[in-house]
């Protein structure tokens, strides 16, 4: 069985951005994946500072990046990229958490653009040799689709669940686990 972690790269109170990878994750675990989230939320990431050790917790963090096979990488949108947590943790990351493991992208974005975001995380995981998925979920005005910590807007909801799914599948599928369904004659 494979494993896929969610990163939600948000701080946060009540994150968008967690509940659309907790809703991704929940459809990669019900692909058949194990799942563990990581909300850098709850913990200080130091800046990366090249000769020094991140310390304990980080380095935990990046020991689950490591033997995960999938990953879903959420962000809020902050300045057009990505937010400061979900780039300090990721600099301590490089070819040895990432190398071939499948990753889906999420960006939730107060206002209205999220494009740049998903850009600069795709190019920044594909840098360390991370496979991201072609699907990706965008979600705009990410408030007026929640409402009491729920999603409510359907086609979101299905969006993220595709998301998980085909990351766990795609996970399964590099660790050889993978059994396709033959196709119709």
């Amino acid at each position: 069985m494979v494993t896929v972690v969610a990163i939600n790269g948000s701080r946060r109170e009540g994150s968008y951005t967690k509940l659309a990878v907790e809703l991704a994750l929940d459809a990669a675990a019900e692909a058949g994946a194990d799942v563990e989230l990581i909300d850098l939320g709850a913990v200080d990431i130091p800046l990366y500072h090249p000769g020094h050790e991140p310390g304990t917790e980080v380095t935990d963090l990046m020991d689950q990046v490591r033997e995960a096979e999938g990953v879903i990488v959420g962000s809020p949108v902050y300045h057009g990229s990505y937010s400061s947590a979900f780039k300090s943790f990721h600099d301590y990351c490089g070819f040895d958490e990432y190398e071939d493991t499948a990753v889906g992208l999420v960006a939730s974005a107060g206002g209205g653009s999220y494009g740049s975001t998903l850009d600069h995380l795709r190019a920044t995981i594909r840098g360390v040799h991370g496979w991201v998925v072609p699907n990706q979920v965008g979600i705009r005005g990410a408030r007026n689709h929640f409402e009491n910590g729920e999603l409510t807007t359907e086609s979101l909801t299905d969006r993220l669940a595709d998301l998980g799914r085909i990351v766990a599948e795609d996970a399964a599928r590099r660790a050889g686990e993978y059994e396709s369904v033959p196709a119709a004659d």
